[in-house]
């Protein structure tokens, strides 16, 4: 009997089905991002805290998604790494 692969994307579409877990995956979203980006990017934490004017510690916690941000802060760390910020207005149910 040979197991079955099922892609990522497949199951990360059925996860998010649930309500309490979009709107957790949702809250660490920009976090897992700024993460990935800074890494692509090859810098370190204290690096980007330099390029954006703050302390390694304050990466770390936007990283960790134990902070929820000031827009401002969010555009100087995009800006930091050659990126820029979008935000959409959704609609929780339509009335």
């Amino acid at each position: 009997m040979s197991a079955k692969t099922i892609p990522f994307e497949q199951i990360k579409a059925e996860m998010l089905v649930d309500p309490e877990v979009k709107t957790h995956y949702d809250a660490f979203e920009s976090a897992y991002q700024i993460a990935r980006l800074r890494i692509k990017r090859g810098l370190t934490q204290a690096q980007l805290a330099e390029l954006v004017g703050t302390k390694q510690p304050s990466i770390a916690r936007l990283e960790s998604g134990a902070v929820e941000p000031s827009l401002s802060f969010l555009r100087k760390v995009a800006a930091a790494l050659g990126a820029h910020v979008e935000v959409n207005i959704v609609a929780v149910t339509d009335r």
